[in-house]
């Protein structure tokens, strides 16, 4: 039997040499770590936050490490500021091949207690920015005739309900099955691949109370962590660039496990 792999397609299957990306939630850990492993990995990119100081700050370290980047600070729930994100990275690095939307809310809050603002605040953040930002990126690169990749970040709460969670694991839900819709739009006639990645908890500001060894939630966290421990941002990096990358060419519409095994337990 003949060989059919080259070599040089194995080299150069994790490259991004040559490509622009959009990283979306970029002054966040794992929107953070997404912008840096796009970067190391050889992307030229454009880093979007809502805060504007956090978001330069970050993007001066990105430039530091020897990185071709950019700033653009951007609520990805308006549609206006996702236009003018879409147009300020064509026109500094000439076109857009790679999404990472790493953005995402949440107010844990009982049904009965949530006001139908605060819901609609969930929706409008973690479901309406991502077809936003779907929506312009995608005409983007169907112009440019090249096809592209986006990897959106979902959460191991798209299936699986939790208390206090409603809003947040109805978003997530949509978003799964938005990414599985947005393949089905994209690939086949623009050759745009759409996958999501679903993380479980991992280490951020927002969560490092939750990184106590000792703490009722972290030993909980573990009877169902195969791996034995909660995530790392380096950890989600891996898959983030695997899914931007030649390698996953063959990959669009589907919901990717990053939980340690939660999922399977």
């Amino acid at each position: 039997m003949a060989i059919t792999v080259e070599k040089k397609f194995v080299d150069s299957m994790f490259s991004l040499a040559g490509k622009t990306a959009i990283v979306t939630g970029a002054t966040g850990a794992l929107g953070g770590a997404v912008a840096a492993g796009y970067g190391f990995a050889g992307a030229k990119v454009v880093a979007s936050a809502r805060s504007k100081d956090k978001l330069e700050a970050y993007a001066y370290e990105l430039k530091a490490a020897g990185i071709e980047a950019t700033s653009f600070a951007a609520d990805p729930a308006s549609e206006e500021d996702v236009k003018a994100l879409v147009k300020a990275a064509v026109d500094t690095y000439g076109e857009v091949n790679i999404l990472g939307a790493c953005h995402g809310f949440n107010a844990p809050k009982n049904i009965l207690e949530q006001t139908t603002e605060e819901w609609k605040k969930i929706m409008d953040a973690d479901v309406t920015s991502i077809y936003l930002l779907a929506k312009y990126v995608a005409a983007q690169m169907a112009a440019q005739g090249k096809g592209g990749k986006m990897v959106i970040t979902s959460s191991a709460r798209s299936k699986m309900g939790m208390a206090g969670y409603t809003g947040y694991c109805t978003a997530k839900g949509g978003v799964d099955l938005m990414v599985q819709s947005l393949a089905c739009d994209l690939t086949t006639q623009h050759g745009i691949n759409v996958n999501s990645i679903n993380p479980t908890v991992f280490r951020s500001d927002l969560t490092e109370w939750m990184f106590d060894k000792e703490s009722a939630v972290y030993q909980n966290f573990l009877k169902r962590l195969p791996i034995g421990r909660l995530g790392e941002p380096s950890d989600f990096v891996g898959l983030a660039v695997f899914l931007a990358s030649p390698a996953s060419d063959f990959l669009t519409g589907g919901n990717y496990d990053a939980t340690g095994g939660y999922w399977a337990c």
